[in-house]
């Protein structure tokens, strides 16, 4: 087994395909195959399905991919630290978040003494930020359920109770409480299902013996947000997360309050690399006053 060789997999494995492999490697695409095909004659092993010009990963290369995964990610960082100096000032760092404006004030510090380093920022629910955390597709997670797997590094952020929120002009943005039975008759706006607002909104709801369905189910906070300031129905969200919207009015649940944790997270392997640790160091010093 030659290090190649399993480069070449592992970039056609990510990229989907022997010629965009190729360009990530600036090889050419025979050059690309001959390494796998080797690979697999080697081992006696398939690690790719090639079928009508499409290139799926069979069961062995998934496996393989997993530990590719690893191993580059492990060459990446020990990559950062023989140039850490270097890091610093041309690094990235790509953070996927429940809810964005729990790191806005982190990260405008953190650009301010690292201003070299690019910061890509995208949304997605628990599932999706625990998903691209274990996959390498993102470095920082930001999320409303704080994890217990010994996997991850976790800096809690803050904790707020979920409101519901109705347009400004709706009937019942003159209510200062609605309990689930109100709740129950009124028109929901919910997010996808994998969000963990809704499933904390739904369990609290079963509790009290209610059971809520949604007139609408929308993907993300800002669809949800949109559909409710144009008055199509009642929206929930954790009260951190309201801001300041003039066409919207925040209502209060009746009931024990249902909490919202919100936290910083990274896979605890990845956690020394010099950008990241910097950014960390900046959240947990957050954290620490608030």
């Amino acid at each position: 087994m030659r290090y190649v060789q399993l480069r070449a997999f592992h970039y056609v494995a990510i990229s989907g395909g022997f010629s965009r492999a190729a360009e990530e490697l600036f090889l050419t695409q025979p050059a690309i195959s001959d390494q796998v095909r080797k690979l697999e004659e080697e081992y006696d092993i398939l690690l790719f399905n090639r079928q009508r010009k499409q290139v799926t990963l069979t069961p062995a290369g998934e496996k393989l991919l997993a530990i590719t995964l690893r191993m580059f990610d492990t060459e990446s960082q020990a990559l950062e630290l023989l140039s850490e100096s270097r890091a610093l000032r041309a690094g990235t760092l790509r953070i996927i978040a429940d809810a964005a404006h729990h790191v806005l004030h982190i990260m405008g510090e953190f650009r301010q003494k690292y201003p070299g380093v690019k910061v890509s920022i995208r949304a997605g629910n628990t599932e999706t930020v625990v998903e691209s955390l274990y996959s390498y597709d993102a470095d920082i997670g930001v999320l409303g359920d704080v994890p217990t797997s010994r996997d991850f590094d976790v800096i809690r952020l803050n904790s707020s109770p979920i409101i519901a929120f109705s347009a400004a002009d709706h009937p019942v943005a003159r209510r200062k409480l609605l309990s689930f039975a109100d709740l129950a008759e009124l028109p929901l706006v919910m997010r996808e299902r994998g969000s963990r607002t809704r499933k904390k909104l739904e369990e609290g709801a079963a509790a009290a013996g209610i059971e809520l369905k949604p007139a609408i189910e929308a993907e993300g906070r800002e669809a949800v947000r949109e559909i409710v300031a144009a008055g199509a129905g009642i929206g929930f969200v954790s009260e951190a997360e309201f801001g300041n919207d003039s066409r919207l009015a925040k209502i209060a649940i009746d009931g024990p309050p249902m909490l919202m944790d919100e936290a910083l997270v990274c896979l605890a392997e990845r956690s020394h690399g010099k950008t990241m640790h910097a950014f960390l160091d900046i959240a947990r010093r957050f954290s620490e006053q608030h």
